[in-house]
């Protein structure tokens, strides 16, 4: 399978990416962080038989954005409101791949166990992101519901793809936890390599989820 050739290049690509992060040259960064990604879209276009046509079109949209969002978040000088835009986007296609798939869905207690969550990450952070807190905050939320509707459609369908999607979502928001307490809060020990292999794992999980198992 084709798709297993790219989810290997792709980790290899990563995990280059994060020694780079650390020990390399700024032309290995800028090359090895959209590649990774792009390598996880390639994975997410070559999966045969997916779930449905638009549930691959829509995730495929979302890790498109994502790569618009890596190269923001890398370039020289400060586009990082850019990038976050690129993410906020990208996670509302991965909502709406969610609800073509499953339906729109509501349980309490999995709404309250992210609300929580979204709540108590903006309450460490909403004193020192200045002017960008508006922003953090309602991106905070689209990640917050992109991770309970990726959670309500396991529970309704208890199939392998959805428990893919719930685990990339869940790493996308200790991805994101992690970069916005780093930037905001308090800098990270070993920032890349938290922040970075959750993102890819994030990533993948979510591309792998297209395959109908």
């Amino acid at each position: 399978m084709v798709a297993f050739l790219f989810t290997v290049l792709a980790v290899f690509s990563g995990a280059a990416y994060i020694w780079a992060a650390a020990r390399g040259t700024a032309r290995q960064r800028y090359i090895l962080k959209p590649l990774t990604t792009f390598l996880i879209l390639l994975v997410a276009l070559t999966l045969p038989d997916p779930v449905s046509a638009i549930y691959r079109t829509l995730v495929a949209a979302g890790i498109l954005l994502s790569i618009a969002g890596d190269v923001f978040l890398m370039l020289p000088g400060d586009f990082f409101v850019w990038g976050l835009g690129s993410f906020l986007v990208a996670h509302l296609f991965y909502i709406g791949a969610y609800q073509s798939r499953s339906g729109f869905h509501f349980h309490w207690a999995i709404l309250i166990i992210f609300a929580a969550y979204a709540a108590l990450v903006l309450a460490l952070l909403w004193q020192h992101a200045g002017p960008m807190r508006y922003a953090v905050a309602g991106y905070a939320l689209v990640l917050m519901l992109m991770g309970w509707q990726a959670t309500e459609q396991y529970w309704v369908l208890r199939n392998t793809g959805a428990l893919l999607a719930m685990a990339g979502a869940v790493f996308f928001l200790a991805s994101d936890s992690a970069l916005a307490l780093d930037r905001f809060r308090i800098s990270l020990r070993h920032r890349d390599l938290i922040v970075m292999s959750t993102y890819y794992a994030a990533q993948l999980l979510i591309a792998w989820s297209v395959y109908r198992f």
